[in-house]
């Protein structure tokens, strides 16, 4: 029935801040980018690797979604990473903190969390 992820939806408080970490820090690049009138709404769509993944999204006054403590519902972004250490220098970087490198107790792969603007938890995994 599934075949894959189509896309995945983020709702940002400052849409101009939240391109710029979608697009400038993390890579993503732009497809498409429109203004919705009738909504007040800005809609960009952004690829990873020429694969569209995420719909970026701005609202007026969209209310806050706790990431802590963790909640019901969509818990976290995870991203694959070749080189941890090195994805995690080049957020450091840019001024991203990230949290200490953990390993996962059934993969034995490293791992990290970050978040962006508004919060939401990014987990970078290394293959």
């Amino acid at each position: 029935m599934l075949s894959r992820v189509h896309h995945i939806a983020i709702i940002c408080s400052d849409y101009e801040k939240s391109k710029s970490f979608y697009t400038d820090i993390l890579g993503l690049t732009p497809i498409r980018e429109v203004y919705r009138e009738a909504r007040q709404s800005y809609k960009l769509d952004l690829a990873l690797n020429g694969q569209y993944l995420i719909e970026l999204f701005s609202f007026p006054d969209p209310p806050v979604r706790p990431s802590r403590p963790e909640a019901v519902g969509l818990r976290h972004l995870a991203f694959l990473v070749e080189d941890l250490d090195l994805a995690i220098a080049q957020l450091n970087a840019k001024g991203i903190e990230t949290e200490p490198v953990r390993t996962d107790e059934f993969t034995k792969k490293r791992f990290t969390f970050f978040a962006d603007p508004d919060g939401l938890p990014i987990e970078l995994y290394c293959q």
